[in-house]
């Protein structure tokens, strides 16, 4: 009697934990990562170092919802080139463990959670923008280009870019210039963190008839569009010091010293566009510049780094004369 109920309760079984986990590949969560991080840079940055801790709870679970339901979208829209590449056959969709419907009411769920929440606790204007980072993302990139140009991730890498928008409407109410500096950060970005991956796998889009850069144009093109966009980065990512003066010395060190990194690597890449290994590297590096970045914004928005820094340069104003003396 005992073992009979134990075996109705569907929760317990171990087919239960493997559709959670199905339906957690879905939403591709590491991609989601990245995001939080943006949105919580530019809520940092928003509310000088000191955000609502309701608000910041909010904003993040909303942003991981979103992300979430345009992920499980891509899902279902590429379920056909999936199942042909080796590296992607097993995922839930082409392997049929999660039917599309389901897919599509799961992701229909997560967009609405993500809609109400930001509405309720932020305010409108952050929910609509995040209602239009899924249909950017869907709609622009999975749909539009991403079969159909080599500048798809350059065009479609917009809606991985709204996410800072979102978490700066969501303390201020408004779009600042700040704000869309945010967006040109990662926008400029997308294209040096996603060409190197599509370097790496790049026989897998190519089996499957995608035209990322390395397919169409060759490798060597592909590192050398690498370069030209992480040279972009550091008169994008400084505009937050000048003229906009919403990021201190700090932020703006540590950007240098980032971008110093990056670019040595793209020049790397350039020199051997055919070594997959330094595509690789140039990867890894790239997801490490955005987090460590992000981080220094976050940190130089803080009103005790404020602090510290205005007393620096007040003392070190005190004492230049006599140095100089």
């Amino acid at each position: 009697m005992q073992k009979t109920i134990w075996a109705e309760v569907s929760w317990l079984q171990p087919g239960f934990a493997q559709t959670c986990i199905d339906y957690y590949q879905l939403t591709k969560p590491r991609l989601i990562l990245l995001f939080l991080i943006t949105t919580a840079a530019a809520m940092w940055i928003a509310a000088s170092g000191q955000v609502s801790g309701l608000l910041f709870v909010a904003t993040l679970l909303a942003g991981a919802c979103a992300a979430g339901a345009a992920n499980t979208i891509n899902c279902i829209y590429d379920r056909d080139i999936d199942y042909i590449m080796e590296r992607t056959r097993h995922r839930p969709l082409p392997s049929g463990r999660v039917q599309v419907w389901q897919a599509g009411v799961f992701a229909a769920v997560l967009a609405i959670t993500a809609f109400l929440l930001l509405a309720v606790v932020a305010n409108l204007l952050s929910a609509c923008l995040a209602m239009a980072g899924i249909a950017v993302y869907i709609g622009v990139y999975t749909h539009w280009l991403k079969r159909s140009s080599t500048q798809n991730i350059v065009i479609g890498g917009a809606a991985g870019a709204i996410p800072p928008l979102v978490g700066w409407a969501a303390v201020t109410g408004e779009l600042s210039w700040a704000a869309w500096v945010l967006f040109a950060i990662i926008f400029v970005w997308t294209p040096p963190h996603f060409w190197p991956l599509a370097m790496m796998i790049e026989e897998d889009y190519s089996k499957v008839g995608v035209p990322m850069m390395p397919v169409v144009k060759g490798m060597a093109t592909t590192a050398n569009q690498t370069f030209i966009y992480t040279l972009l980065l550091l008169p994008v990512t400084l505009l937050l010091v000048y003229p906009l003066q919403v990021s201190g010395a700090l932020y703006a060190l540590i950007a240098v010293v980032l971008w110093t990194q990056f670019i040595h690597k793209a020049w790397q890449l350039t020199q051997s566009p055919d070594d997959k290994q330094m595509a690789r590297s140039v990867f890894k590096f790239s997801i490490l510049y955005m987090m460590l970045l992000c981080a220094g914004m976050g940190v130089d928005s803080l009103p005790w780094t404020q602090e510290i820094w205005h007393n620096s340069t007040h003392t070190m104003q005190a004492w230049l004369p006599s140095l100089l003396g």
